[in-house]
């Protein structure tokens, strides 16, 4: 081993630079190579002949190995090599970030606590993403159900014929509890906002230093800025963050700029208690308004009061919330951003009075204090068009019992005040119908008249006022032909028409189910009977009465009855016609020439005569007026002879019809003959003709 004075002098990397401690370290260690810590000159430093004086620029030297002993030392060499490597890395990162500021800004790391993750989102050191659902602690339940109804709701439906009448603002409410996760993530941050530990701030720094910072407050309400340490933001606005940091980094920098917005924020607790679907404590976001808790709670109970909603702070009332001043109005100046701890009170529910009927918006409404009929009236949006706006009708709570109904005369009745439990009425005139003489008569009038079209007709006009009102007769008019058609008469006839096939389709069941058969062709022919005669059935479905009411008129008259007009009649005056239609089970079906002389016989034998299949005994004639006689009437003053029917005169617009005969023992012969259904049901003779073929 040498001694002091043999030991030859420390190589350094710079003979200029002093010795560093660690390499004092070294000298006194028996070793077979010396590491010397230096400082590196800068250019300033040497050229000004001092040596440097930053610790950050400190970096270490391997000194040359000495040439004698270099085999024994090899393993002392390399474990002192192993010890001071990390302590070399650390010192050469930051000699280069030192070196580069004099060519371009500093660029400052993230702290490796936490990574910026996906936005909305910080991940933690494990890798782990904290969401805005994680930091409040729980998961909303969307698509809730509304609230169950009151007995005053159950108690207003049977009122009105069974349909629902909800609580005023129930529906809302129930669509805001579903996207109340949305809203809480949309509120914006006000300037006022208060930073608090648990909140994250996203820092930006640009100029002589580069960075983008996601930073957390700790407990201590401090955020750790590499190379410039910690800062105290709690307690602090978030529009002097900016400004609060800007003078922390001046202290070590200069030239920059830097930018302050606030991440994902500490989720605060508060308190709903009172009359709501689900009192107890929550766990909200920083920025959730009264209204938003309210709705994760569930929103006030069947029991409890949209309008008398309180917000406690420190046990201090600081204000009161109606929600009809946003259902009504539109006004959410009362909705107030939470603090933690705070209490959200709702009280039981106050005055209610339900409005049904022609209104605009039906429901049952909460009263306060003083409020009126009017102020009723006015949360349900007004009348309808079609309501009788001279009075109401009012049902109240403790005389039901006695079945009293008072009416309320508008406009006096307004300022009235209604008593819990009241069910006011609004009355619809539109399904009303007036007395007759009130009614103006609204008419068609068409063919052989002077101006034909639509009329609107004074009370009690009669067919001759609806003629003179559209100019008259022209010259070709025949009266004895016209159609006069009228919608309350088909309307009964549609409605016996559709009784009528329902009672003949239950005959039909009943006789099939009573018939009996002898052999396999008496079934196959039942079987063929049965299904004609459904087809015939559903044949007759597709006609449809046409409300023509017979007008008993004279061949040779020119002048209608005074019948009285209703709303919706039509009236339509044919030319005088020169044929008469001859149509059923004859060879030669179709129109033929009037003759004044001629007899229903003649008609007959022109279009060929009946055919063998016909039923001469069921032959009937359609008069032009719509009337209908048939061979199958009794005798009277029309007939003398054998066949009375055949020496019958015709009138031009008749229409002839000869029957198919048919089996006496099926099931259509027996339930109704031809005349029965022209009679009752109006069809036409042209929807019989359709029907047959």
């Amino acid at each position: 081993m040498h001694t002091p004075e043999e030991r030859p002098p420390a190589l350094r990397c710079d003979d200029k630079a002093p010795p560093h401690p660690v390499s004092r370290m070294l000298d006194a260690i028996d070793a077979p190579a010396r590491l010397d810590v230096v400082a590196p000159r800068s250019p300033e430093a040497t050229s000004a002949g001092r040596p440097p004086t930053d610790p950050l620029e400190m970096t270490l030297c391997l000194a040359r190995p000495w040439t004698h002993r270099a085999a024994r030392s090899a393993t002392l060499r390399g474990l002192l090599l192993a010890l001071l490597m990390p302590v070399l890395a650390t010192a050469q990162t930051q000699t280069q970030e030192t070196s580069a500021a004099g060519s371009g800004p500093i660029r400052l790391r993230q702290p490796q606590g936490q990574t910026v993750g996906e936005e909305g989102t910080t991940r933690k050191a494990d890798g782990q993403m904290m969401s805005d659902r994680d930091i409040s602690g729980q998961r909303l339940a969307m698509g809730a159900p509304p609230v169950a109804p009151s007995d005053f709701e159950v108690y207003v439906r049977r009122l009105n014929q069974d349909q629902p009448v909800r609580r005023f603002g129930s529906e809302l409410l129930h669509r805001l509890h579903d996207a109340a996760d949305t809203a809480r993530a949309a509120t914006p941050v006000l300037p006022d906002y208060t930073l608090r530990p648990g909140d994250e701030i996203i820092v930006s720094l640009w100029g002589s230093i580069d960075a983008d910072l996601r930073l957390q407050l700790d407990r201590n309400g401090q955020v750790q800025i590499p190379r410039v340490g910690p800062v105290m933001l709690a307690g602090v606005r978030q529009a002097d963050a900016a400004e609060v940091i800007s003078r922390r980094v001046a202290q070590v920098f200069r030239n920059f700029n830097v930018s302050v917005t606030l991440g994902q924020l500490k989720a605060i607790r508060v308190y709903v208690t009172g009359f709501v679907e689900q009192p107890g404590t929550l766990s909200v976001g920083a920025v959730s308004t009264l209204m938003q808790a309210l709705m994760q709670a569930g929103g006030p109970s069947a029991a409890g009061s949209f309008r008398q909603i309180q917000l406690r702070r420190g046990g201090a009332l600081i204000g009161q919330y109606d929600l009809y001043d946003l259902l009504v109005n539109g006004n959410r100046i009362g909705d107030r951003f939470l603090q933690a701890e705070d209490v959200i009170h709702v009280g039981p529910v106050g005055t209610q009075v339900a409005l049904i009927g022609s209104v605009n918006r039906a429901a049952i409404f909460e009263l306060k204090a003083g409020e009126r009929v009017a102020d009723v009236l006015r949360m349900a949006g007004g009348f309808s068009p079609v309501s009788d706006t001279s009075r109401l009708s009012l049902i109240r709570f403790g005389d039901r019992n006695q079945g009293r109904i008072a009416e309320l005369p508008l406009p006096s009745a307004l300022d009235q005040t209604p008593i819990n439990g009241d069910v006011l009425g609004a009355l619809n005139v539109a399904d009303l119908t007036l007395p007759s003489e009130r009614q103006n008569k609204r008419v068609r009038i068409e063919g052989e008249v002077a101006r034909p079209g639509d009329y609107v007709l004074p009370p009690n006009s009669t067919l001759a006022d609806a003629l003179a009102a559209a100019g008259g007769l022209t010259g070709q008019a025949y009266v004895y032909g016209t159609t006069f058609a009228r919608e309350s008469v088909r309307k009964t006839q549609q409605e016996n028409f559709d009784r009528a096939l329902r009672d003949m389709e239950t005959q039909l069941t009943t006789y099939n189910a009573t018939r009996r058969t002898a052999s396999a062709e008496e079934a196959a022919a039942a079987e063929a009977s049965t299904q004609a005669t459904s087809r015939f059935i559903e044949q007759l479905r597709k006609l449809k009465p046409t409300g023509r009411v017979v007008l008993q008129l004279e061949p040779r008259t020119q002048a209608l009855p005074e019948l009285a007009l209703e709303d919706g009649d039509r009236l339509q005056v044919p030319s005088r016609p020169t044929s008469v239609g001859v149509f059923g089970s004859v060879f030669n079906a179709g129109s033929f020439l009037y003759g004044e002389s001629r007899t229903l016989e003649s008609y007959l034998q022109q279009a060929g005569g009946p055919t063998r299949g016909a039923d001469r005994t069921s032959l009937f004639v359609v008069r032009a007026n719509g009337s209908v006689i048939s061979a199958q009437q009794k005798p009277s003053s029309w007939f003398s002879s054998e066949e009375p029917i055949l020496k019958t005169g015709v009138e031009p617009g008749d229409t002839v019809f000869v029957p198919e005969e048919m089996d006496k023992t099926t099931f259509v012969q027996k339930a109704k003959d031809w005349t029965q259904i022209l009679y009752q049901f109006g069809l036409g003779i042209a929807g019989i003709v359709a029907v047959t073929r």
